[in-house]
């Protein structure tokens, strides 16, 4: 299992992804790993996370991923599509697609942004017997078990939520949406698990570096949509730019070149394989 395989003390930070282009680029760039992140997936549809995407949808995504990058994938399966079999399902279908790490979270449906108002929690018994399916379910891919019960019934209960998911056999606890870093530090004292921090923008958690994450015990910290609302903002400049003045020529030293983006996918590796199969297409012709 790749997670249980790094070192003790290394501490990963983990860029929010939504297609294979970002995978690539987070990959180039050094990270280690990559986080599929529900909310930039949908709103890269067009959708609210509202868990309205499909497993189907969800599956195809990450498969768009693997096909391109070697580092591990962390996939967030909301709720897991459903209960206790879904869960089963859900795991099977996403670790043959890819993913490295699957994420279920203790939400009830239909879900919302961890970060949001007016969420409801299943019990802790549903999320352990979707716990118990999933983990049944897994071969090699670890278990993310991701707890909302802070912004719902308070952080004693997301405590002794995470600690329960953990006993459960989780290999990962991910608890949402806390409020400062005293919090932080509650759960990494009373939780003996491989933690994992959101550090989202926007949202009810203040915002904390990943040098303090790892101080304050945590394996790693996701940055989940940070990628896509700085894609996204400068997709709103460029094509309010481009609407206004007719040209590109006011933002053209913004744009990634057509050397890097060509880089990026690889360009020059295929362009070599389309020379080598008409070189040997062509030799095997004067046989």
């Amino acid at each position: 299992m790749w997670f249980k395989n790094l070192q003790e003390n290394e501490f990963l930070t983990v860029p929010g992804v939504y297609d294979a282009f970002s995978a690539l680029v987070a990959q180039k760039v050094g990270f280690k790993a990559v986080y599929l992140s529900g909310a930039a997936l949908t709103s890269s549809m067009g959708l609210p996370d509202l868990g309205l995407i499909t497993l189907d949808e969800l599956a195809e995504a990450v498969r768009r991923i693997r096909r391109v990058v070697e580092i591990p994938i962390i996939v967030d399966a909301d709720t897991g599509f459903g209960e206790s079999l879904n869960v089963y399902r859900t795991v099977k279908l996403l670790e043959e697609a890819g993913a490295s790490a699957i994420q279920i979270e203790d939400q009830r449906n239909p879900k919302k942004c961890g970060h949001l108002e007016q969420k409801e929690v299943v019990s802790q018994q549903e999320m352990v017997e979707k716990l118990v399916a999933a983990l049944d379910a897994r071969k090699e891919s670890l278990i993310v078990a991701r707890t909302d019960a802070r912004g719902v019934t308070g952080i004693d209960d997301a405590i002794a939520r995470a600690k329960k998911y953990h006993e459960t056999g989780a290999d990962i606890i991910f608890p949402e949406a806390l409020l400062n870093e005293e919090e932080f530090r509650q759960v990494s004292k009373a939780v003996d698990a491989p933690l994992l921090a959101n550090m989202t923008e926007f949202g009810k958690t203040p915002y904390i570096t990943a040098d303090s994450f790892k101080s304050m015990g945590y394996r790693m910290v996701i940055f989940p949509v940070t990628a896509f609302r700085g894609a996204a903002k400068a997709l709103m400049d460029v094509y309010s730019s481009l609407f206004k003045s007719g040209t590109q020529l006011p933002f053209l030293d913004r744009l990634m070149t057509r050397a890097d983006q060509y880089q990026v996918i690889n360009y020059n590796f295929y362009e070599g394989l389309d020379k080598k199969f008409f070189s040997e297409s062509t030799q095997n012709q004067q046989i």
